[in-house]
């Protein structure tokens, strides 16, 4: 079963998404601290990441493009999910290293869709 690290400031996002996921058939682990992800990613081997952009500390441009300059964390596929909708939010997050894109608000339909493409 593929493991989701879902990593966003909003609890109430995290646990949206983990529903979502779960209904569909995936494992989900939820992050809200975005300091924290590499030590989740060590400790819990996701095989997607679903990934916020505004967040305070770290965003999540910042922290995927970390990801993938990282021999250890960056062959993982990484999902931005924003509520950033431009064209040149969705060109900085593929120049970042971004796998996908999904903008807030979306449908469980497309963030499964999104998912069982790296699946």
């Amino acid at each position: 079963m593929l493991k989701v690290l879902v990593v966003d400031d909003s609890i109430a996002a995290v646990k949206m998404m983990q529903g979502i996921l779960d209904q569909g058939g995936y494992a989900s682990v939820g992050l809200s601290d975005p300091l924290r992800i590499e030590e989740t990613i060590t400790l819990e081997h996701p095989g997607v990441i679903l990934l916020d952009i505004v967040m305070p500390s770290r965003n999540g441009f910042q922290i995927c493009r970390e990801l993938k300059g990282n021999s250890l964390f960056g062959s993982i596929p990484v999902i931005l999910v924003s509520s950033r909708n431009t064209s040149s939010d969705k060109f900085w997050g593929q120049q970042q290293g971004a796998d996908a894109y999904i903008a807030k608000p979306f449908t469980p339909e497309e963030l499964l869709e999104t998912v069982r493409r790296f699946a």
